[in-house]
């Protein structure tokens, strides 16, 4: 397959991959998100018709009254295509158009720094900082681990290798909730070095406000790393001995090719596709499992987010969330396999 074959079809199943999400979530939230829209344009119709006194004074039997605001929030449901369930075609061909064009309404309840009630705007807001500190940490941890995994395999069997494996298998076996807690406690609380919230005091329009975000994001990076970076050297550390074992670098050695070469030079970039396919993932997998996390250090971010709209049932910010990071994840798999091409030719010829 030619790579341009390939990259038409990956294009094509992400595509079907993001409407499958929408229908998906649309099916799960649309009966409910019925329900809550008929009851707002019930209130709203209702309020409107009261606090017009020339209206009432039309009517003198509260019969006729009650009659005439049940034909208007009749109209309005109607008006609306609130009328027709949500898996009709129209309707769900004009929710679908909305999210392509990025028009995900407005938000029941939340609202941004600057009291908008457009879901665009208030995930914009949050969106940028997940992915400063979950990509710094994806960056930190690969860097680390790489340069690690690389040493210890050249060291396979000895002290430091048996007590970086252990380590790995250590700390992926702990939940990050309870390291992040520990975290706290201990440079929080005890040593009094960083702060325990993760969001600043301070407002966004403050010009000081970069940097207490990135002091303020000490804590949960640091937590990150400390979690990440031990699977990450494992995972490089048996690629590397697996490579190492292969026939063209045992004929690079014996022409006396220079380790340092041979390491990074041959065996790093064999190991470079599923890396690559480490970090995609990671970076990706980050968004859904900031949940967690940002909830643990109240950290300004999509996951809090969405915390707070699952919390308060704000159906179209939770669609909106779930439908940019569906859109954020196949996007780092896109890159991840033209980077994979680039570095397999196999997957140009099938």
């Amino acid at each position: 397959m030619s790579l341009g074959r390939f990259l038409i079809s990956r294009t094509l199943n992400m595509v079907l991959v993001l409407f499958v999400t929408i229908f998906i979530t649309i099916a799960i939230v649309g009966p409910a998100m019925d329900t809550i829209l008929k009851r707002s344009v019930e209130i709203e119709v209702k309020a409107s018709i009261l606090q017009s006194k020339e209206v009432i004074a039309r009517f003198r039997d509260p019969k006729e009254l009650e009659n005439y605001i049940q034909l208007q929030v009749k109209n309005a449901i109607e008006s609306l295509g609130l009328n027709e369930p949500w898996y009709s075609p129209r309707r769900l061909w004009t929710v679908i158009w909305r999210l392509i064009s990025l028009d995900l309404g407005q938000s029941y309840y939340l609202r941004s720094f600057s009291g908008s009630e457009s879901v665009k705007e208030i995930i914009l807001e949050a969106l940028p900082k997940t992915i400063l500190l979950f990509t710094t940490a994806t960056v930190l941890n690969s860097i680390i681990g790489i340069l690690l995994g690389v040493a210890v395999a050249r060291r396979s069997g000895l002290l430091i290798d048996k007590f970086t494996s252990t380590f790995a298998v250590v700390s992926t076996s702990f939940p990050l909730w309870w390291v992040g807690m520990i975290m706290i406690i201990l440079f929080a609380y005890n040593f009094r070095i960083f702060p325990a919230r993760a969001t600043p005091l301070i407002p966004p329009t403050d010009p000081n406000y970069p940097l207490a975000l990135l002091y303020h994001m000490i804590l949960p990076l640091l937590t990150l790393v400390v979690i990440g970076f031990g699977s990450w050297t494992y995972v490089v550390r048996n690629l590397m001995i697996g490579i190492l074992q292969e026939d063209y670098i045992t004929v690079a050695m014996a022409k006396g090719t220079p380790e340092r070469k041979i390491l990074y030079g041959h065996a790093l970039r064999s190991a470079a596709p599923p890396m690559i396919t480490m970090i995609a993932l990671s970076l990706s997998g980050s968004l859904g499992g900031a949940i967690i996390t940002e909830a643990v250090f109240d950290w300004p971010g999509i996951g809090r987010l969405y915390w707070n709209a699952v919390s308060a049932l704000d159906l179209p910010v939770i669609i909106g969330l779930t439908y940019i990071t569906t859109v954020v994840f196949l996007i780092s798999i896109f890159i991840a396999d033209i980077l994979y091409s680039v570095f397999d030719p196999r997957v140009k010829v099938g």
